[in-house]
This record gives structure tokens, C-alpha cells and sequence, in this order.
């Protein structure tokens, strides 16, 4: 079974993510790696922590001359700001300086210390942080490869800056090649402009902003995921998983809500044959009975604006529960862009584990005879 798992503070030494279950045979490159983790990094409205951080990641185990072996892959992102925090952030001894003891509204603060009684919040926030997310892109920037072995790719975009829409033709030539040049991932330059409009004046009322962000998948192949069980469908696996990124407060497949407003014929895909099962729209967003149906895969998610705000709201000091106004930590004004790219990357794991979990094998070759007999079969149907 393909799984990762994730460790370290937004202010530790690193961010550590150990992959298990990656087959072996695949080429790997750390070049594309790195270059997910710098389109995190990127974004109209970031805050001064992307001016201190370069994200590289560095491979310590589990590839050896640029293929997968088959063990677990481990990999590091090191916290260029460490150095300023570790008297602070020290595993063995800390200073106790630099204490949260006011929960901010929104953050994980106050659930958090209560869950693990902590009267320093801080011992919450540090994990709690998006930060964290920087070891999941390098994951997703590692399973794409062995995805793209079977001519699957995965491509993000910003939907929406708050009440800003992007209008641009997704299915132009070079779409995607185009919003990668865009402060806000847009590919109407008119919309890019009201958004980033948008953002300068949220900032200076001290407020933050959220949006939508899409990611597709093409090149799926019909099957992943199961109808046989709850914990086997493929969207409920996606779903959980753009769930468990930091500020993600919706997700939709293909039409998502605007279904529940259509008539049943306005909604479900209709089906065709040239010589192989087709659909000429795709409302279900490429997933039917919990299993993809060979179509792209259409997943939408709500980001909220981030909960730091600089002009703070109102909440309450632990140690003698008087009013105040909540903790100020360095934060972004809009991340949504970052955000896309990060939903990118749990997209992608998710579609690889399915991948693996249907084609089995230890190694790329394995994998690959079972999908080449798979897919003749799929011709024959």
C-alpha cells in the first residue's frame, strides 16, 4: 500500500516525509520535485515568510542514481529560519520565550491545547501550521512521476479569489503553461488584475481573502477506486484528502453543489461508443459509484481566509481568561495560489495510491504488464 507520513514544526530544523509502498524501476527527479515546491512558494499576496524560505528537498533514501529502489523514500526540507528559533524550538532545552497563551480565531490553537494540555499554545500552532504542507508537494511531485509513466497528469488552477472569478478558457492551447506565469494563477489577465486589485485592498484593511481552486486529472483509466466498500471509493478517498489541508472548508466532484439545483438529465453524463466507451460532457467530474469512469477528474476546493489577520479579532488570555486581541504570528494575506498547488500535490497521491492499489507489484514492470492487460481488456468490453 502506497502511504506517507509527515513530521516537523513551521519553525523546527526541517520538514521530514517518509513514502512507503513506492515501486521500484521508476526515474525520479529531484529537479521536478524542487520545482514544485518554488510554485508553492509563489503567489500574489504571500506574507515575509517566502522571502526567508528556498524549499529544496533533499532525497535521503530510497532512490539511487535517480531510480526508486522500492524501500521507503525519505525525504527533507530544511527551515532556512531555524536559526533564529532554535534557542526557542530546541528539542532538548527551550527558553520558553515567544509563548502563545492567546488562541487566534480559526487556528487550531485553543482545541489543541486543550486536546494535549498545552498552555502554550505554541506547542499547538508550530505542527498545526501550513507549513506542513511543503513535505506533502514534494510527495505529490514524487507520485506524479511514476503517474506520468501511464501518460496521467495532474494540473491545478485558481477558480476564484474571493468575489474575483477567473473567466478564462480552460480548454485553450497552453492554458496551463499560461497561469503558471500568473500572480494568481489566473488565465484572464483582466480577471488577474481585479484579483490582485482585490488583495491590495483586503490588506489594507488589515483582512485576508480565500478562493476556489480546481485540479483535473486526464488521462485516468476506468476502474480506480471500488463501489464494494465506503473506504474504497475513490471519492470519498480524494475528498478526505483535499479535506485534510490546512484551511479547506469544501470539496466538490465534477458539478458538486450546482447538481443539487439541476434536473437529472442537465447532470448525468450520457453514454457513447467509437470504438471505446466515451461521454461527451462530464458532470460527475470524472467519478461514477465511487470509481473513476475514464474521464478527467474535476476536483473543486473551498479555501477560507486565513484566520491571522492583522487587524486581530477578539479572544481570550488562558491565563486569567480577560479579553484581548488575538496573537499576530507572520502570515499571508491570500494563499490561495499556494494552495492550488497543494491540493495538486494530495490530489495526485490519491490517485496514485488507487493507481498501485489496482495494478499491484513491486515494480514498475510488474505494474506495467498487469495495466497493459487490464487496459486490452478494457478495449474488448
Amino acid at each position: 500500500m502506497l502511504r506517507y507520513l509527515t513530521a516537523g514544526e513551521t519553525h523546527g530544523k526541517c520538514l521530514t516525509v517518509i513514502v512507503e509502498g513506492f515501486p521500484a524501476g521508476v526515474k525520479i527527479s529531484l529537479d521536478e520535485i524542487n520545482k514544485a515546491l518554488a510554485e508553492r512558494q509563489k503567489g500574489y499576496g504571500r506574507g515575509g515568510r517566502m522571502l526567508i524560505e528556498c524549499d529544496r528537498a533533499e532525497i535521503l533514501s530510497g532512490v539511487r542514481g535517480g531510480v526508486s529502489l522500492g524501500g521507503p523514500i525519505a525525504m527533507r526540507i530544511a527551515n532556512r529560519d531555524w536559526e533564529n528559533w532554535s534557542e526557542i524550538m530546541g528539542t532538548e532545552e527551550s527558553n520558553g520565550n515567544r509563548s502563545v497563551t492567546c488562541p487566534r480565531p480559526g487556528h487550531a490553537d485553543l482545541t489543541g491545547g486543550m486536546k494535549y494540555n498545552h498552555r502554550d499554545l505554541r506547542n499547538v500552532l508550530e505542527r498545526a501550521s501550513a507549513r506542513e504542507t511543503a513535505a506533502r508537494v514534494a510527495v505529490g511531485a514524487l507520485v506524479r512521476q511514476l503517474l506520468e509513466e501511464f501518460g496521467m497528469a495532474v494540473k491545478s488552477r485558481v477558480v476564484s479569489i474571493g468575489e474575483v472569478c477567473d473567466t478564462a478558457d480552460i480548454t485553450e492551447e497552453g492554458f496551463y503553461e499560461r497561469i503558471a506565469d500568473s500572480p494568481v494563477r489566473f488565465g484572464d489577465p483582466e480577471a488577474e488584475k481585479r484579483a490582485m486589485a482585490y488583495i491590495d485592498e483586503i490588506k489594507k484593511n488589515g483582512e485576508s481573502c480565500g478562493g476556489v481552486v480546481e485540479v483535473r486529472v486526464s488521462g485516468m483509466v476506468p476502474g480506480l477506486g471500488s463501489f464494494v466498500q465506503y473506504d474504497r471509493k475513490l471519492d470519498a478517498a480524494l475528498a478526505g484528502a483535499v479535506m485534510s489541508v490546512q484551511a479547506i472548508k469544501g470539496v466538490e466532484i465534477g458539478l458538486g453543489f450546482e447538481a443539487s439545483r439541476l434536473p437529472g438529465s442537465k447532470v448525468h453524463d450520457e453514454i457513447f461508443y467509437d470504438g471505446g466507451f466515451y461521454r461527451e460532457t462530464n458532470n460527475a467530474g470524472g467519478i461514477e459509484g465511487g470509481m473513476s469512469n475514464g474521464e478527467d477528474i474535476v476536483v473543486r476546493a473551498a479555501m477560507k481566509p486565513i484566520p491571522t489577520l492583522y487587524n486581530p479579532l477578539r479572544t481570550v488570555e488562558l491565563s486569567d481568561k480577560s479579553v484581548r486581541e488575538a496573537t499576530v504570528e507572520r502570515s499571508d494575506v491570500c494563499a490561495v495560489p499556494a494552495c492550488s498547488i497543494v491540493v495538486e500535490a494530495v490530489v495526485s497521491f490519491e490517485i496514485a495510491k488507487a493507481f498501485v492499489e489496482k495494478f499491484g507489484g513491486d515494480c514498475l514492470e510488474d505494474i506495467r504488464s498487469s495495466y497493459e492487460s487490464y487496459m486490452q481488456r478494457i478495449r474488448e468490453f
